[in-house]
């Protein structure tokens, strides 16, 4: 018998069964309120920590912090804005811009690598329900420029999306000359849209029109298009113009020999010199 047991039989033997039972009964409200409070107290955690979560949530999806950076598994289908991978034992929806969409739909069922963004779609203020979602581009540069064309003031991640049905070398290229005329005839793009994507854009578009023309979804063009754009970048930082910078990057590469890192591009560009 442990000392609580034989203090109640005290109790029970001094003043009776109907005081014990009192003893008790107060003892089972007092244990009550404490379960009571507890509950409360556990409540006010959870709900504090799912305000939190949304708040890391928010954060994210306000800074774009890049969770997943590529994916990669078997094409199943190609729908209208979006594609679906196999990566087992899941399936992820990828979405893609229109000119993507396109070059992969001869590919279905064949193993693909593509470069993502991961951004949640959704208004919590207004009581919308946050949905995270992936979208797919065939190379980094590619994935570069979108992220540019969505800081543009007017021009979120799905008009972006409508937006690209032409290359992103060409996109550049239109940016980078200033044809307004071209760029409002994309979709979701009118002339004042375009007008504020030259002015933020304009300058910050020659390493893209270099962009090798993509044949298809492959390592090879991908490798080419980086290559070339940190050459550009190289060319900058040694002192030369971006016009310049372009000139000397396309003399070396006009005879379609490919490079396989930015050293020996740089290499082919001085011995031409």
């Amino acid at each position: 018998m442990n000392r609580c047991q034989a203090g109640f039989l005290e109790l029970r033997r001094e003043f009776g069964d109907s005081y014990c039972a009192n003893v008790l009964l107060q003892g089972y409200q007092h244990v009550c309120r404490e379960v009571l409070i507890a509950c409360n107290s556990l409540w006010m955690r959870a709900r504090a920590a799912t305000i939190e979560l949304r708040i890391s949530v928010l954060s994210i999806a306000k800074k774009d912090c890049i969770l997943i950076v590529t994916i990669s598994g078997k094409l199943l289908r190609v729908g209208e804005a979006s594609v679906v991978l196999e990566v087992a034992p899941f399936e992820y929806e990828v979405f893609v811009a229109d000119y993507t969409r396109r070059r992969l739909q001869a590919q279905t069922g064949d193993v693909i690598r593509l470069h993502t963004l991961q951004y949640i779609d959704g208004n919590a203020a207004q009581g919308g329900r946050l949905t995270p979602r992936l979208i797919g581009f065939s190379s980094e540069p590619e994935r570069q420029f979108f992220d540019l064309f969505c800081s543009v003031d007017g021009v979120g991640v799905k008009k972006a999306l409508r937006a690209m049905v032409r290359p992103v070398k060409e996109l550049a290229v239109l940016i980078e000359q200033q044809d307004a005329k071209s760029l409002s005839a994309l979709p979701g793009v009118g002339p004042a849209t375009s007008e504020r994507i030259i002015a933020k854009l304009r300058r910050k578009m020659p390493r893209f029109a270099l962009m090798v023309d993509p044949g298809s979804v492959g390592e090879t063009e991908e490798l080419g298009s980086q290559v070339i754009s940190e050459t550009f970048d190289a060319l900058i930082t040694l002192g030369h113009s971006e016009a310049d910078a372009r000139r000397l990057i396309d003399e070396a590469t006009a005879g379609k020999k490919k490079f396989k890192d930015t050293e020996s591009l740089l290499t082919a560009i001085y011995q031409r010199s």
